[in-house]
Parts: C-alpha cells; sequence; structure tokens
C-alpha cells in the first residue's frame, strides 16, 4: 500500500504525518501550509512545523538532471506552481462545504420568515374585515343607546354581527311593504301581456351559442361554483359563489375580476347581487348572511340570524329586505340597511327548509322543504297560506315568473312542476330524462322563458312550454343559470369551475 499526500493526493517523496490528524502530506507541501495558516488542514487544530513526523521510505530514484542548461530551473518554477495550485484547490474545497452549509441556513430561515409573512398578512386581513364591518354599527350607537337593546353576540374575530332577538313587524315596515306591492301591481297591469320589443325572440334563442368559458374565477384546488346572479342596472357584472368560500364580481365585457369577496368560512352556495347599490349578498353553510361592498370588497354586515346552514336567500322588490331559510326549519326576514332580524318564523311540519324566493310583488313568498313540500307565506301575517305537494324528495329549486301567476318548481325527483298561484294547482309538468338532476330555474324578466339548470341547461318557451334549446357544455353538473335583459344572453355556472355565456354571434 502506497502512501498518497492528503494535500496533493499524490505519492509525496518526503512523506510527513501531522500528529493532530493522523494525516500524511508531501513534507514542502504541509510546510508552507503551516507557514500561511498555522494550522491542521484536515482538522484545522494549531500545528507547528516541528511537530511534523517524518516516515522513513525508501528513497525514490530519479533520473539525474542535465547539466549546464536551462530546464532544471524551468521544472522548478513548474513544481512550484503545482504546489501552490495543490493549496489553492484544498482550500476552495473547504471553502465550498462552508458555502453550502450556510446556504442550507439561509434557505430554512427564508421559509420560516415566509410562513410568518402568511400568517401575519392572514391576520390584518381578518382585522381589516372585522373593522370595516363595525364601522357601520358605530353610527347606530347613539340612536339605540336611548332604548333597550338586545344582546348583540360576537364572533371570535370581534365582528359585530346581527342582533339575535327579533325586532318585529313594525306598522312602518308592513306599510312599506304594501306600498310597495302596490306600485308593481300597477306597473304589472300597465304593461298587460305586451312583449317588450327588445326581448329576443323563440327563433333567435333556438340559434343561441357558445359565447365564452371562464375557468378563472375561483380556486381550481377546490373546484366548483354553485351560485349566480346578474347585476338588473349594470349587465357586463356578474356575481359567482364557489366552493372555495369565496364570492366573486366579473365583468364580462372586460373579462377582468372586479372583487373577491372573502370571509365565508364555508362554501358560498347563494349569491344575490342588489339591483340599485354597488352592494351583493352572499349566504353560505356557515350559518352567515354577508352583505359587501364591492367597492372595497369588505363585509358591511354580518347577518346570524339561523342556527344551521342557511339553504335559501331572496331579496324583497324594496331593496331594503332579505329572506332567509335554513335546515334549522326557519325563515327569517332582515334589514339589510340595518342588520336587524325583524322576524324569524318556524316551518309549519317542524321540517328543514332548501330554498326560498320572494313573489315579485313582494307580499308573498314560496320555500321548498325536505319533504317534497312547496309552501306559499304571507309576509305581512307571517303565516302558511298554500301548500303544493306533489314533488318526491327535497325541493332544489323554485322561481315565481314576472306576470306573477305562475310557480316554478323542481326536486329531486327529475321533473319541473309549474303552479298557478290564482287557482292554486299544478297546470304543467315538465318531465325529464331519468336520473336528470335540477339546481336551479329562472324566468325571464318579461316571464316568456324558463331556464334549468342541472344535468345541462335548457330553456323553454313559456305558455306553450316548448323546448327552445339545450346546452351541453359543461363538463360537470350545472349549478346556476340566469338570463341577461331582453334576453339577451344566458349565462350558467357548474361544478366544472366556469361561467359560460350563451348569445348569438
Amino acid at each position: 500500500m502506497s502512501l498518497v499526500c492528503s494535500i496533493s493526493n499524490e505519492v509525496p517523496e518526503h512523506p510527513v504525518v501531522s500528529p493532530r490528524s493522523g494525516a500524511i502530506f508531501e513534507k514542502r507541501l504541509i510546510e508552507k501550509y503551516i507557514v500561511e495558516n498555522e494550522c491542521d488542514p484536515i482538522n484545522g487544530e494549531h500545528l507547528k512545523a516541528e511537530e511534523l513526523i517524518e516516515i522513513k521510505t525508501p528513497p525514490i530514484v530519479r533520473p539525474k538532471p542535465p547539466s549546464a542548461t536551462s530546464i532544471p530551473a524551468t521544472l522548478k518554477m513548474m513544481q512550484d506552481e503545482w504546489d501552490a495550485l495543490m493549496l489553492h484547490a484544498f482550500t476552495q474545497r473547504q471553502q465550498l462545504q462552508t458555502a453550502r452549509q450556510e446556504l442550507s441556513h439561509a434557505l430554512y430561515q427564508h421559509d420560516a420568515a415566509c410562513r410568518v409573512i402568511a400568517r401575519l398578512n392572514k391576520e390584518v386581513a381578518a382585522a381589516r374585515e372585522a373593522l370595516a364591518t363595525l364601522k357601520p354599527q358605530t353610527g347606530m350607537a347613539s340612536i339605540q343607546s336611548a332604548m333597550p337593546q338586545p344582546s348583540i353576540a360576537s364572533e371570535a374575530g370581534g365582528m359585530a354581527t346581527q342582533p339575535i332577538e327579533q325586532a318585529g313587524m313594525s306598522a312602518e315596515v308592513i306599510q312599506k311593504l304594501q306600498d310597495k306591492a302596490t306600485v308593481l301591481t300597477q306597473e304589472r297591469k300597465k304593461k298587460g301581456r305586451t312583449v317588450p320589443e327588445e326581448l329576443v325572440s323563440a327563433e333567435k334563442i333556438r340559434g343561441f351559442l357558445t359565447l365564452a368559458s371562464h375557468p378563472g374565477l375561483h380556486s381550481a384546488s377546490v373546484p366548483g361554483i354553485l351560485a349566480l346572479d346578474i347585476n338588473h342596472s349594470d349587465q357586463s357584472k356578474i356575481l359567482t359563489g364557489g366552493n372555495d368560500k369565496n364570492a366573486t364580481v366579473f365583468n364580462k365585457d372586460t373579462e377582468q375580476i372586479v372583487a373577491i369577496l372573502k370571509g365565508h368560512t364555508k362554501k358560498v352556495t347563494k349569491v344575490i347581487f342588489h339591483p340599485e347599490d354597488d352592494t351583493v349578498i352572499t349566504a353560505s353553510p356557515d350559518a352567515c348572511i354577508r352583505i359587501w361592498n364591492v367597492g372595497t370588497s369588505q363585509t358591511q354586515l354580518l347577518l346570524r340570524c339561523h342556527d344551521g346552514p342557511v339553504t335559501g336567500l331572496s331579496l324583497h322588490p324594496t331593496g331594503d329586505y332579505v329572506l332567509s331559510t335554513s335546515s334549522d326549519k326557519h325563515w327569517a326576514f332582515s334589514d339589510i340597511r340595518t342588520g336587524r332580524l325583524l322576524t324569524k318564523v318556524p316551518d309549519t311540519a317542524d321540517i328543514g327548509l332548501t330554498t326560498a324566493q320572494f313573489h315579485p310583488d313582494g307580499l308573498i313568498f314560496g320555500t321548498g322543504t325536505e319533504d317534497s313540500q312547496v309552501k306559499i307565506w304571507d309576509l305581512k301575517e307571517q303565516s302558511n297560506v298554500a301548500n303544493f305537494p306533489g314533488h318526491t324528495g327535497p325541493i332544489t329549486a323554485i322561481s315565481f315568473s314576472e306576470n306573477g301567476y305562475y310557480l316554478a318548481t323542481a326536486a329531486d325527483d327529475a321533473c319541473i312542476k309549474l303552479w298557478d298561484l290564482r287557482k292554486l294547482k299544478n297546470f304543467k309538468t315538465i318531465t325529464l330524462d331519468e336520473g336528470y338532476e335540477v339546481k336551479d330555474l329562472c324566468f325571464d324578466q318579461s316571464g316568456t322563458y324558463l331556464a334549468i339548470a342541472g344535468t345541462d341547461i335548457r330553456v323553454y318557451l313559456c305558455k306553450q312550454w316548448q323546448e327552445l334549446k339545450v346546452f351541453n357544455d359543461h363538463t360537470a353538473l350545472a349549478t346556476g343559470v340566469r338570463f341577461g335583459k331582453h334576453a339577451q344572453y344566458l349565462a350558467s355556472t357548474s361544478m366544472d369551475r366556469t361561467l359560460k355565456l350563451y348569445g348569438i354571434e
């Protein structure tokens, strides 16, 4: 076994061993290293040249160098350069190892810092949301201080919520509802049975094509859009609610996201675009109803009027009140301007409620139940005035026609039932394919067309109840469908994470 220098990795001419590390070196190399560093190159311990131990080995016979020429001097110079190169390479290897260790430590610290920053950003966003929600409440403090106040429930984050106790349906509120209903009824009589000139004809709807598909509104990690609404005053703005716990306001004309509304702790299942204000209303199985300011993307009011998941949401024609239903077997009527719960009424059969919708006049509304009943309620009297049996399975969707006479309902029985509110009976049943699921129903604003979302998207012509068009573009269950103004376009959402727009090219 030959000896090898730990610095040059070559057989040494004059081998020595270091008493500090036990390593073998070429004597002239280690002496040069000691002169520069005064330590053992292997373990870094202090070392002097006098401490080196020479090893006795047979002498290496080398050819006698020629004399009287410059070649020996050249060789000596090259030898010195080689020695310097070996020392430098060894030092570089040590520095490289040290740099690797320092880099590893720095990367670990960077990762820890990123986690801390992300947590702090989340806490700041929660604090801002809590502050924005508290601000509307402070303006009411002086008014409410003069009267006995119900207790205010508060969330863990300190956000002020709606009073749990009911404020009651005052004579002023009832008169406001009656006045609005009178105006709407008169307007409907003036319109008569004439169809708006701008309304898209049935033939054109048959020619509707898919104009756009937008998959980027909600998170891809938790796919699925569950709710849809269109802004009546600005038809370019569309509101969606997703499985990712967010609601998104989207401008279809610019194809840009206007706002992402974050705050719910569970998926967003119901959304409403206020027809006049820059406000949206959302509901979720987290038992919360949130009123948002679109401009600031912040919660204005947080309504906690249910003890279970909110399953239905409908805005009153006045634009000041919201109706909600829940699996807690109650429906609630709340003021979205003040955040007060006006009344909360249990279902007559003590059954969980699945959906809700105001009649266009706002004095009556319909609810669906888990035991396949459709119920009509008088809002002023807070009483159940009619029941529509006939479905099997939980009611999934209901929709009143703008003409005020028709009600369309759907359940887990693959059919759509049409009810005449004047005669309180079912006058038409649209039977769909076996296993067809219906998730949403929608009449257009003129009451001329009915759209269905579920296994696919379908459009029917009312009165004749003739199928005009079927869209099969979605790759998963469709969850929402809405008509644009005068049926100029149709929008739909799906569990495939897309918002699709249909119209004439």
